[in-house]
């Protein structure tokens, strides 16, 4: 049943999905939320939601088109409870199946018919349900449809709609390979508000890759993606993201040159904690080391301190170093340096350190294929994205830096 139909020609609808248990597993190294195993594990380290504050963070800026639009969504923690957190009546359809099930740590069992989870219940959402929510915002007519997850999440939306309506994601996952989501949950709202209403003419809709990884793999140290389909997105440039884009052949030299450049300037007794990907693990490798491809190290004095580890593994390292670096690389195509993949280095990670101590690498290859766009960072603090705005020095080779562009 909808409750709270607005009225008018002028109005256009919204469709909201949010996953709430997507990117559990991002600051506790479990490189994905897919399967109760896995989000029971992830709690149990720790773990807390963090898309539905995404969620929040996106509607918050359709506020200034309010009486143009109207929110349609699915009850509770899958839209109902973020819209009206951010100031919205919404008309909300469905409601869950008696398949959902309450998750529950074995740490915090309390022997009641409801389990609970550091003292509040914790309700999981399957696929179905998002499947199914996205088949009725579908024929309740929605002009666009807003959702907060990872590539799982866009995969369920795919299944339910393909490109029959256009969809628009907000990054709330640990995996975002996909080209239907907007650089920033903030990004995602301004797309949602330009398209809608502001400047509909100025945004182009595309075709947008869905694509998603084998976790299982992904957690082995390897990467096995492949593409679902497409959706239809609503293309902003600066906004909207693209696909991950793999490595160039022939680099070899050039990763080679800027791990030497990375290690020649190490200090002695620093930590420096060493972010996913190739290039970084090129500097692993000159030490002698094996780098966590999909995760995240601590070196010291050429030695390892700290593999595939946690966002509470770093604070504890921090404890006992004065100085300390975090060394990150730049995601081919899309730009992004923080917020994808390697969310165990969070804010209060990035905190500990000092904005000072982020060392960005990358070859000249991969920051001419962003064709001028700027790199991106998306933490989780938007008072932190907004610190890191500016230029930074990327090393790209033996004593070369380059100043690039960096954005939100």
């Amino acid at each position: 049943m909808v409750r709270g139909a607005l009225e008018g020609a002028a109005v256009k609808k919204l469709g909201l999905v949010v996953n709430p248990v997507a990117g559990v597993g991002g600051r506790v190294g479990l490189k994905g939320s897919d399967g109760p195993e896995v989000l029971r594990r992830a709690l149990e380290l720790g773990a807390v939601r963090d898309a539905p504050r995404r969620a929040r963070l996106a509607l918050e800026r359709l506020a200034r088109v309010r009486e143009h639009i109207e929110i349609i969504t699915w009850p509770v923690e899958m839209g109902e409870d973020e819209a009206r957190a951010a100031g919205f009546e919404p008309s909300v359809l469905g409601s869950f199946s008696d398949r959902r099930s309450y998750v529950l740590c074995e740490a915090e069992r309390t022997g009641g018919e409801r389990p609970h989870i550091a003292c509040e219940d914790f309700v999981q959402t399957t696929a179905a349900d998002t499947e199914q929510a996205a088949h009725e915002l579908l024929d309740a007519g929605v002009d666009l449809i807003l959702f907060a997850g990872g590539d799982g999440t866009a995969r369920n939306i795919c299944d339910a709609v393909g490109q029959r309506v256009p969809v628009i994601g907000v990054p709330a996952g640990v995996k975002i390979h996909s080209a239907v989501y907007a650089t920033t949950p903030a990004a995602a709202g301004d797309v949602a508000a330009l398209f809608l209403h502001e400047r509909p003419a100025a945004v182009r809709l595309r075709e947008g890759e869905v694509m998603d990884i084998d976790e299982e793999a992904f957690r082995e140290n390897r990467v096995s993606a492949n593409l679902y389909g497409y959706l239809s997105v609503p293309y902003a440039r600066g906004l909207t993201q693209s696909a991950k884009a793999g490595g160039v052949a022939g680099e070899e030299r050039a990763l080679n040159d800027v791990a030497t450049e990375v290690i020649r300037d190490m200090s002695p007794g620093a930590l420096y904690i060493l972010g996913p990907g190739t290039t970084t693990r090129t500097i692993m490798t000159r030490l002698g080391l094996d780098k966590t491809l999909l995760g995240v190290d601590a070196v010291r004095d050429g030695a390892l301190v700290g593999k595939d580890v946690t966002e509470g593994d770093l604070l504890r390292l921090l404890e006992t170093h004065f100085e300390a670096h975090v060394v990150v690389t730049v995601i081919g195509g899309q730009g992004h340096i923080l917020g994808r993949g390697n969310q165990q280095i969070s804010p209060a990670v990035i905190r500990r350190v000092g904005t000072a101590g982020i060392i960005v690498i990358a070859t000249q290859t991969k920051l001419l294929s962003l064709e001028g766009r700027p790199l991106l960072v998306d933490s989780g603090d938007p008072a932190l994205d907004a610190e890191l705005r500016g230029y930074a020095k990327v090393v790209t080779g033996l004593g070369e830096r380059t100043m690039y562009k960096v954005g939100v």
